[in-house]
């Protein structure tokens, strides 16, 4: 149909003038000179006139037009709320955002709270400089709350009981990787430090959300590598419901007792 060619406004004007009466059958090239696109014009017409051929009023089509244009206007609101995020090489007419760009952006723009969860997390000065920004966002803004999800890994053939590994993360956490006052709440999948294969798993997601408002769904892990050097991507979404499901996903792990609170921190 020659009038999904047609842009918003076009769209409305056309649909304006014929719910007023000021364009009638039959329509010709020249009564709709002045509503739509000179090289969409001829099918417009045609169009026009096969639909007042078949008995439809010009008020249904005017409506018809109007329901194409609001739903134009939906589907472009929906586009300007979804941005890819990228890491890697950069191409010619590449729109996508940085990764890391987009990650300090959430960081220093949270007001409330934000959930973050990663299966590898850098330490030393790389964890300093992923994270520093969000430790002064706490130290300065009481009301923030944060929550990281995070994998914490048995060595691997170690024997060594699951209570030691939690102690040695949490200080780790503390010396080597959080470098603000006050510290986040930070959570772990058990299942990551069973012995033996059979039964072990990883936390292997990767978001961040934010306010409840935005979510970072990516491939990149919280480590310089991933937010600078290797290939990556993600979609960062301005949709509340979806930041809103994104959350409680992980909130009823934690009420269920499948993802646990980390001693020490």
């Amino acid at each position: 149909m020659v009038f999904l060619q047609l842009s918003r406004p076009s769209l409305l004007n056309l649909a304006s003038v014929l719910k007023t009466g000021r364009l009638y059958p039959p329509f010709s090239l020249s009564s709709i000179a002045d509503c739509v696109p000179a090289a969409l014009s001829r099918e417009v017409a045609d169009e026009l006139n096969h639909l007042i051929a078949t008995g439809t009023r010009p008020e249904d089509i005017a409506y018809t037009l109007r329901l194409l244009a609001a739903e134009r206007d939906k589907s472009q609101t929906i586009r300007d709320r979804v941005d890819l995020v990228w890491t890697g090489e950069e191409v010619v007419g590449n729109t996508s955002r940085d990764t890391l760009v987009v990650v300090r952006e959430l960081f220093s723009t949270a007001k409330k709270n934000i959930l973050i969860s990663s299966f590898a997390i850098d330490q030393g000065e790389k964890a300093r400089r992923l994270f520093g920004i969000l430790g002064q966002r706490m130290d300065s803004n009481p009301g923030l709350q944060v929550q990281m999800f995070l994998n914490v890994q048995r060595p691997h053939h170690s024997l060594t009981p699951e209570s030691i590994l939690l102690r040695e993360f949490a200080d780790t956490f503390r010396k080597n990787i959080w470098s603000g006052q006050r510290l986040p709440q930070v959570f772990y999948y058990p299942r990551s430090l069973a012995v033996g294969t059979k039964s072990k798993a990883s936390l292997h997601a990767k978001c961040v959300v934010v306010d409840d408002e935005r979510v970072l769904i990516t491939s990149a892990n919280f480590t310089e590598a991933a937010h600078e050097r290797n290939i990556e991507v993600g979609v960062l979404l301005a949709d509340p419901s979806a930041a809103q499901s994104m959350r409680a996903q992980f909130e009823i792990l934690v009420a269920n007792k499948i993802l646990h609170r980390l001693p020490g921190v």
